[in-house]
């Protein structure tokens, strides 16, 4: 490595808290306007389900989603902020393309469930993502309450994704 690399990875990154609290309410912003998004799609896919088991996990991330949008909206007022609509075009399209994909298994039923639980995995990790680096900007923002209402937004997310997973083990291995 010549020394001008050296040079650069020994550097440290320095985010002043304005560029921070940026990033922070940008993202918060782009996470926000996904949940409103989820919040109308979910139900539907509720709908869509076959298997019990996965229509009461739909339902209960549904009010995991409800409980993480109050939360968020908790996390502006503490940071004297508004919310503003953010362009998530891509979490919508991950949603959008679980309904085309969930479409084209129509006449099976184990198969739109798998697919439903293969989407909502992913966008659950995805906001277990999103939730771990918001959290992690709110702590070099010395935001205590707000590091907490992220945990716990993370914590459900969480809990969802490892309800979809044991579900879909359901599936592919009986």
């Amino acid at each position: 490595m010549n020394d001008e690399g050296n040079e650069q990875s020994s550097k440290r990154i320095n985010l002043g808290s304005g560029k921070l609290k940026t990033f922070f309410v940008d993202h918060l912003n782009r996470i926000y306007s996904a949940k409103l998004h989820l919040i109308e799609r979910l139900p539907l896919l509720c709908h869509e389900a076959h298997f019990s088991d996965l229509q009461n996990a739909i339902a209960e991330t549904v009010q995991n989603v409800e409980k993480q949008i109050v939360r968020m909206e908790m996390i502006y007022a503490l940071l004297d902020e508004i919310v503003a609509p953010a362009n998530v075009l891509g979490l919508t399209s991950l949603v959008d393309d679980a309904f085309e994909a969930i479409q084209q298994q129509d006449g099976d039923a184990e198969l739109r469930d798998l697919s439903i639980l293969f989407y909502l995995q992913n966008i659950e990790s995805v906001e277990m993502a999103s939730f771990q680096i918001l959290q992690m900007a709110a702590i070099k923002l010395k935001n205590p309450q707000v590091v907490q209402l992220l945990k716990e937004n993370y914590e459900e997310a969480k809990a969802d994704r490892t309800l979809f997973l044991l579900i879909s083990t359901k599936y592919i291995t009986n």
